[in-house]
């Protein structure tokens, strides 16, 4: 594709993406495969088409593919209760517990918002996390509106792994990637890095591009645990747009795959750019119509790496997009120039647009900043010395948050996440964190005027995560 290796190189400029790997597949052919930019920048290693990068949320399609292999083979019905198959499965919600299937598991339809810093580098296992969501508070009705969320898929895939009687890793690699001969692909940043060629992760901060540390997301692997290359993924790609097939072996028939790229429920009620449609969720697929083409893609974003997987199904169009930078529009840019000279279309402004929005987000950030400084009460002191504030402060589903005293400053660590935490009026502690909104923790007391709670705005959706003071010194002692 004449002009594309140019207007890639300089979209990374742009954007000050370290590295990226794109494959594309027209007609059933891999027409373009390769590797841009570094891997490693330090060590000055180029990306090559066989780079792991982690895929991040684009894993969803694959765990939605081994369920689908499961409702061919009649060990699975997508609209049977999730309790038939995980009788000890329960949410906060009764009527939700009842009635939610496979099909609500895995289309973002739980009534659950986010609640990710549940999981987020938690040391607890799958079946322990799958245990504590009875604990997690929903914010809508069962089936009544789309809220993305990644531990239903992990109960998906925990699901996937007790019918099979192995576990969902091992699935993806007997029924998905053996066939389909994604060799390199994996299910552990660990295994990556032990890997010839893998991509490090980056981020931009204060305006720099600096490494970052791996994140593991095992825990919740079905939700976005896989690393792959764009080689392995064309093959995926290669899957979808030949009705289930990859070379002769048939890996799911036609109309299953079918029900896998039909919209399942409503994902937005606006249109925000003229070329896109409304947005549907299928089954592990987001479903919309790029310029009159049905357009099926899944993005990923996790720490260091942003993905995005693409089929135009009725124009036999793939396309895989994985880079090493943190949060990044690059891949929407770069998938939509594809779309636009496959489609023989003018180019649309997506770069315009995507540094449009990208300052939007900034500014956004900065404001959320201001206001807090603004409403900050001065002078104020804590009403205890901070050594009153520290110890083991526990929620039944987001499990301990330990305050501590460093260099004279309290620090929170929930999972493995440190909050630097700095006064800011009466018991009422700040924590900034780039290009995110502060959080304001309020330490709470009770009528002895003991530091007794805190709590945290963890998830944005719902109120407050309160968490309670352990009288004991062992941070797992009673979970």
């Amino acid at each position: 594709m004449q002009g594309l290796t140019e207007f890639i190189n300089e979209a990374m400029q742009e954007w000050k993406v370290p590295g990226l790997a794109i494959a594309i597949i027209k007609d059933s052919q891999i027409i373009f495969c390769e590797g841009f930019g570094k891997r490693d920048v330090e060590q000055n290693l180029s990306v090559t088409p066989q780079t792991l990068f982690a895929i991040a949320s684009c894993t969803k399609p694959f765990t939605t593919m081994a369920m689908s292999i499961l409702v061919e083979r009649g060990l699975l019905n997508w609209d049977k209760p999730v309790r038939n198959y995980l009788p000890t499965f329960k949410l906060y919600d009764s009527y939700a517990t009842e009635h939610i299937t496979p099909r609500d598991l895995v289309t973002h339809r739980s009534g659950l918002p986010r609640h990710d810093a549940m999981w987020y580098q938690s040391p607890f296992t799958r079946k322990e996390i799958f245990d504590r969501l009875q604990y997690l508070e929903p914010t809508h009705e069962l089936r009544t509106v789309f809220q993305y969320q990644n531990l239903m898929y992990m109960t998906a895939g925990y699901l996937v792994g007790e019918i099979a009687e192995s576990s969902w890793e091992e699935f993806v690699q007997q029924e998905i990637f053996n066939p389909l001969e994604m060799r390199d692909s994996n299910f552990s940043v660990e295994k990556s890095q032990k890997a010839d060629d893998f991509a490090l992760p980056y981020q931009e901060k204060d305006d720099k591009v600096e490494k970052m540390p791996f994140c593991n997301v095992d825990v919740s692997g079905p939700a976005g645990s896989i690393n792959s290359n764009v080689a392995d993924m064309a093959n995926w790609l290669l899957l979808h747009l030949n009705q289930g097939k990859y070379g002769d072996k048939q890996i799911i028939s036609p109309s299953h795959l079918q029900e896998m790229h039909s919209p399942q429920f409503v994902m937005t009620q606006t249109l925000e750019y003229n070329e896109l449609f409304y947005y549907f969720y299928g089954l592990g697929w987001a479903i919309t119509s790029y310029r009159g083409h049905n357009l099926i893609q899944h993005g990923g974003n996790i720490n260091g790496f942003s993905a995005r997987t693409t089929l135009l199904p009725q124009d036999n169009i793939g396309i895989v997009v994985l880079t090493n930078m943190d949060q990044n529009p690059v891949i929407n840019t770069v998938t939509y120039y594809v779309c636009d000279r496959l489609l023989g279309l003018d180019q649309a402004p997506w770069n315009e647009r995507m540094q449009e929005k990208y300052a939007q987000a900034k500014e956004a950030t900065a404001k959320a900043k201001e206001q807090i400084a603004s409403e900050r009460k001065t002078p104020t002191q804590p009403s205890h010395p901070l050594e009153d504030y520290t110890g083991y402060f526990e929620h039944p589903a987001y499990a301990i948050l330990s305050v501590e005293i460093h260099d004279n400053r309290l620090t929170a660590t929930h999972n493995s996440k440190i909050y630097k935490l700095e006064h800011y009026h009466y018991d009422i502690f700040v924590e900034y964190e780039l290009f995110e909104q502060p959080k304001l923790i309020s330490f709470l007391t009770d009528t002895k005027g003991n530091i007794s709670s805190l709590s945290v705005p963890l998830e944005p959706t719902v109120k407050e995560i309160l968490f309670t003071k352990s009288l004991q010194n062992c941070p797992h002692h009673n979970l």
